[in-house]
């Protein structure tokens, strides 16, 4: 059976060419020679491997057969063309080595590689700096030249193109003719751009020195070539069960095949503790910690692996990918069962707390100071407030909100186990804000005994409660259920939730695999992960590269958090410094109107041109910051003649775009994105900042920023974004 490689062309093709070129692909799999085929060879071509096939009347495929010393045929497919495209794109592809580190490379002869003529001659290697600041180029001021270039192996013209730069433009602009022509080499130059060195490239590409290739032009050195992680970044070999499972689902993003090297080595590599993997928007995380499941799950079918997460959608979506990398793998039904038990983080606590029955109080009283087995139910939304206004009459100003005792007894009083006034009096308060003398804890643990009480009555816990109750019974029974943890979207978790985590999983190695991005926190409170048992120490990385926004996209949503600072889950600085797209696309839309009803006239006129060109009704969606503005949006768009699905759980569906808040967006992604209801009066939500400390203020503005970061990056081409009256101030203008 011949080998099928894939190319990043591959995944690109949409609607009903997808099946066809997938019925290409099964006839292919069983040999060239499949009648219908039409494998035919290119006169006058670059590279006499290039082959062209039918895909039916209108498009062919351009393959490259490299045959090598084994009996079947190796078979490199490029892409698929109108027959015309077709012809000239093969005349003009060869497969190649890199002659200075044997990376496998597909290159077009055809994408223009030379210097612009008003692109600046480069310096010599050893040529000193200009004087004049605006004719500097940009590499050279950083000590990069263009031998460096040429000794990672970057063509020469595209190289010369770079060290010319003397803009961050210019610059951009050569890594994006890199990435067009030969898409390690693009990598690698936006790589340079964003700051790395040389070295940093080298490393994270995995790419070696020279004397890697013996025989450059043999088919046998192109198949070994295969192997080198750089190569991985645009070819990706099938094996037969992959093929399979390509051709039933006729999906070509069944398995999320091309990773980068980098995002490869943190799936597989093995670590003496807690890792942590951040990244923004985009960058792969989800990607790796998916491919990491599998990994552990094969390398050890007796493994007890937790894949988890803070919400169920993203948990449901989190399963539904571990599925389409691996349908054969096996799932557990419980924490503590062979295979990789994907859930919510709350739906694991639950079932451990179902699980110890009766002698669950003993968890309760460690925990609460109180012996009960009533834990089944969930304490309502408003018991912070009925306990404030029932025993806070001695309470300061700063401390009488619902969002205060909710911070302090997530963060400080349940983490500590504390049960006692006198255990209040003592504990540390890091990170907290607001300063309380030991007359003022006493105010406050007044609250809390009601609080706690009121909620023993009615037979119920809240959920961080549920979180420290079950692992105080995992830590007092040393009862480990798993062997690795893997957790998506770790910046939402409150540290309750990180405790029970820490408890599920003895301390060692690849205990704790912990992907996270501090910038896209919506939900909970900044956390330090070493104040409730998990330490990091060293064990730290940070993804940069982002594979779903275009450049443009990129750069609107990382001006959203520009001027506030975040902290990550190391109590260090969060930055988005050197975070850079592989795509570029159109610029965002920025539309404001003068009122509702002008606004939804251009939200149905967006959405009907994007439909208009053929996009799948699902790939566009309208994300709004509330449930109200969704339903209000869905009858307007429905009465201007714009059908949508309203989105709250569950799937997405097909068939219909789709209106969903901006909370609900997260783990999604879509080709078209409109951001409606942008104005000053929508963000930042007024009824979220209300009544808060000014401590408390600054974290649910950074939440704000974050959540209009995080719907801005859900779309891969096109982003656009509406309001009436004054526009939000979070909303950075277009440069």
């Amino acid at each position: 059976m011949p080998t099928i490689v894939m190319t990043p062309n591959m995944t690109k093709i949409d609607g009903a060419l997808k099946k066809k070129a997938w019925a290409f692909i099964e006839k292919l799999s069983t040999g060239d020679d499949t009648p219908g085929l039409h494998i035919e060879p290119i006169k006058n071509s670059v590279d006499p491997r290039v082959r062209t096939g039918r895909v039916d009347q209108q498009y062919r495929a351009v393959l490259f057969k490299v045959q090598g010393s084994g009996t079947e045929a190796y078979y490199v497919l490029h892409g698929v063309w109108n027959h015309d495209e077709a012809i000239v794109i093969a005349e003009k592809s060869r497969l190649s080595l890199n002659p200075v580190n044997g990376v496998l490379e597909l290159v077009r002869e055809d994408v223009e590689a030379v210097a612009a003529p008003s692109v600046p001659t480069p310096p010599a290697a050893d040529a000193p700096l200009a004087e004049d600041g605006a004719n500097r180029s940009l590499l050279a001021a950083r000590g990069i030249t263009l031998l460096d270039l040429l000794d990672l192996g970057i063509d020469r013209p595209l190289a010369e193109r770079a060290v010319a730069a003397v803009s961050d433009d210019d610059l951009t602009a050569a890594a994006d003719l890199a990435t067009d022509r030969v898409i390690w080499q693009g990598i690698a130059l936006l790589e340079i751009a964003a700051g790395g060195s040389v070295d940093d490239v080298r490393a994270s590409l995995d790419i070696e020195r020279e004397g890697v290739v013996t025989d450059p032009d043999s088919d046998d050195s192109m198949i070994q070539a295969l192997d080198r992680p750089a190569s991985r970044i645009g070819f990706s070999v099938l094996d037969d069960d992959e093929l399979r499972r390509a051709i039933e689902d006729q999906d070509f993003d069944t398995w999320r095949v091309f990773l980068h090297p980098e995002q490869r080595r943190y799936a597989r590599e093995h670590r003496n503790g807690a890792f942590r993997l951040s990244g923004g928007a985009g960058t792969g995380k989800t990607v790796v910690l998916v491919h990491r499941a599998r990994m552990l799950a094969r390398a050890d079918p007796t493994a007890r692996i937790v894949l988890t997460t803070y919400t169920r959608n993203l948990a449901h979506a989190l399963k539904a990918d571990l599925l389409r990398l691996d349908p054969g793998i096996t799932l557990a039904s419980s924490p503590g069962a062979p295979g990789v038990h994907v859930t919510s983080v709350d739906a694991m606590v639950l079932s451990v707390l179902r699980s110890r029955g009766d002698d669950v109080a003993e968890d309760v009283e460690a925990v609460l100071g109180e012996v009960t087995t009533e834990v089944g139910s969930r304490t309502e939304a408003t018991a912070w407030k009925e306990a404030i206004d029932s025993a806070g009459a001695n309470l300061q100003e700063e401390t009488r909100t619902r969002s205060f005792f909710e911070g302090e007894y997530a963060l400080v009083i349940l983490p500590a186990r504390i049960r006692t006034r006198e255990e209040y009096w003592k504990v540390r308060r890091p990170g907290r804000g607001t300063k309380l003398d030991r007359a003022r804890r006493s105010d406050v643990w007044t609250v809390v005994e009601t609080y706690r009480r009121r909620a023993r009555l009615a037979g119920s816990l809240d959920w961080d409660e549920s979180a420290a109750v079950a692992a105080a019974g995992l830590d007092a029974r040393s009862e480990r259920l798993v062997d690795h943890v893997l957790v998506d979207e770790g910046q939402d978790l409150t540290p309750t939730r990180w405790q029970f985590l820490r408890a599920l999983v003895a301390p060692g190695p690849d205990d704790l695999f912990i992907a996270e991005d501090s910038q896209q926190r919506i939900y909970g409170r900044q956390v330090v992960l070493g104040r409730y048992g998990i330490r990091i120490v060293g064990r730290s990385r940070r993804l940069t590269l982002n594979y779903r926004t275009t450049a443009e996209n990129l750069a609107f949503a990382v001006g959203i958090l520009s001027g506030a600072e975040f902290v990550d889950m190391e109590d260090a600085d969060a930055v988005s410094a050197g975070y850079r797209s592989a795509r570029r696309g159109p610029a965002p839309i920025l539309l404001g109107a003068p009122g509702l009803r002008e606004e939804l006239d251009m939200a149905a006129q967006l959405v009907s041109a994007w439909l208009s060109t053929g996009a799948a009704p699902e790939t566009v969606a309208v994300l709004v910051r509330d449930a109200r503005v969704r339903d209000v949006v869905s009858r307007g768009l429905r009465d201007r003649g714009v059908r949508m699905r309203e989105v709250d759980s569950g799937e997405l569906g097909t068939g219909l775009p789709v209106v969903m808040t901006m909370h609900r967006a997260k783990g999604t992604e879509f080709l078209n994105v409109l951001l409606f209801g942008v104005s000053a009066s929508a963000l930042p939500s007024r009824a979220v900042l209300s009544g808060l400390s000014d401590a408390e203020r600054d974290d649910a503005l950074l939440r704000e920023r974050s959540l209009l970061y995080v719907a801005a990056t859900r779309a891969r081409d096109q982003l656009a974004c509406t309001w009436s009256g004054p526009q939000s101030p979070l909303v950075p203008s277009l440069s």
